[in-house]
């Protein structure tokens, strides 16, 4: 089955851009695509998509999940990580062609377990994104970076942008703070940013940073 999810065209009219957003667990599509209309004029030229995740959530009537989170195995991460990469590659895939573009004009934002397979498929492409920005997430087998060899014809990997609230009780701050020293040992461009009392969500400094990281990244004055 491909994924498909609520979209947003680029406001200039024509895509020479493309932003995926990747929602967290328990949530679908309709729980990111916002953003988009939020950062339509910082980014007029990018299309949004937030496909809804393969599989319904097993804790919530409506929700979908991007892989089982029952904490009950200890590579349940791992396993699921690798199982949903597949289907979100060939759907990138498809997206791109649709609009005409290359992984050069792809984002990748995440949120929570969104985040984790966006930082897991987004450094393993064949071809770099543009750019990688997680919110209140994780990055999952650190130590299997070696394979993460997403590089742009420069050679050069996707820059990561990894934001979280110091007050998170779903997802630790501590684990954005061990994703970034990871990346960073292996050879990542990695910036985070900590957001004073914020829980498990994105508050205005994080939507204006991200905003301007994928600007940057895209080449578009913000």
């Amino acid at each position: 089955m491909m994924l498909d999810g609520p979209r947003i065209a680029a406001k200039s009219g024509r895509a020479k851009h493309l932003v995926v957003f990747l929602h967290g667990y328990g949530a679908d599509g309709d729980d990111l695509i916002e953003l988009g209309a939020l950062w339509a004029d910082v980014l007029p030229d990018a299309a949004f998509v937030a496909p809804h995740a393969p599989e319904p959530c097993a804790v919530t009537a409506f929700g979908r999940q991007w892989f089982p989170l029952t904490f009950e195995d200890p590579d349940e991460r791992q396993a699921g990580v690798v199982a949903a990469r597949p289907q979100l590659d060939a759907f990138l895939d498809a997206e791109l062609a649709k609009h005409d573009l290359s992984d050069a004009e792809l984002a990748l934002v995440g949120f929570s377990q969104g985040t984790m397979l966006a930082l897991h498929a987004g450094l393993r492409r064949s071809r770099a994104p543009a750019a990688i920005l997680g919110y209140s997430g994780a990055l999952v087998w650190p130590e299997k970076l070696a394979e993460a060899n997403a590089r742009s014809d420069q050679g050069v990997p996707p820059p990561v942008l990894l934001i979280h609230g110091d007050a998170d009780a779903v997802v630790p701050v501590a684990s954005t703070v061990a994703a970034a020293e990871a990346l960073s040992r292996a050879g990542f461009a990695v910036a985070t940013h900590i957001c004073p009392g914020l829980g498990h969500g994105i508050d205005q400094d994080g939507l204006l940073l991200g905003a301007r990281f994928l600007a940057t990244r895209f080449g578009v004055r913000p």
